[in-house]
């Protein structure tokens, strides 16, 4: 990995991307949650690993105009291509320029057949992230001093988002890209990034 890409890795659950105004929504996997605790009641993390599909949106509790995209079907490691406004999921392959190129032409090949996966609405810039931390602690280091929880920034105009996901594992590299497009005219003009 060597082209100047921002990774994020996950800890074996999905990616999600939240709006940096809401983060501090987003509680990650808590000891009230189903996969750390004896609850019935999901937490954040629970809800996250609930998705099935390449990619859904789900709201966040405590924020009702807010909502989070979550990167389903596997944990892979992924990156925010802005100028595709798509991320790119590392599934298979022998470089990073290898799965880049392939990913390019994905976006660029009018019959790539896309799955729909619903609409997203930010207000602005937002974070990629493990779906296992919670979005207040992203800045703080881990206690046994191995870095900071893996993220990268999401750069957005406030608007709605259709969410459109491809998946291909039958011929290497194996890609899968999840993009952003703009629904009709309701995104905003772009802000400084």
């Amino acid at each position: 990995m060597s082209l100047g890409l921002t990774w994020v890795k996950s800890m074996g659950g999905p990616l999600i991307v939240v709006p940096v105004s809401a983060l501090q929504y987003w509680s990650g996997c808590t000891e009230d949650g189903m996969i750390m605790g004896d609850s019935d009641q999901p937490d954040d993390y629970d809800r996250a690993c609930e998705v099935e599909d390449l990619a859904e949106v789900i709201g966040l509790h405590g924020h009702s105009n807010a909502s989070a995209l979550v990167l389903g079907d596997e944990g892979a490691t992924t990156c925010y291509l802005p100028e595709y406004r798509a991320f790119m999921r590392w599934l298979a392959a022998d470089s990073d320029a290898e799965l880049l190129a392939a990913t390019e032409a994905t976006l660029n090949d009018p019959a790539t057949p896309w799955e729909e996966c619903g609409l997203w609405e930010t207000d602005g810039p937002a974070v990629l992230m493990d779906s296992v931390e919670a979005g207040k602690n992203l800045d703080l280091p881990y206690p046994d001093g191995r870095g900071q929880p893996d993220q990268a920034p999401v750069f957005l105009p406030a608007g709605r988002w259709r969410v459109r996901a491809f998946h291909r594992t039958d011929d290497s590299p194996w890609i899968s890209v999840v993009q952003l497009l703009p629904e009709a005219d309701d995104v905003q003009p772009a802000m400084s990034q």
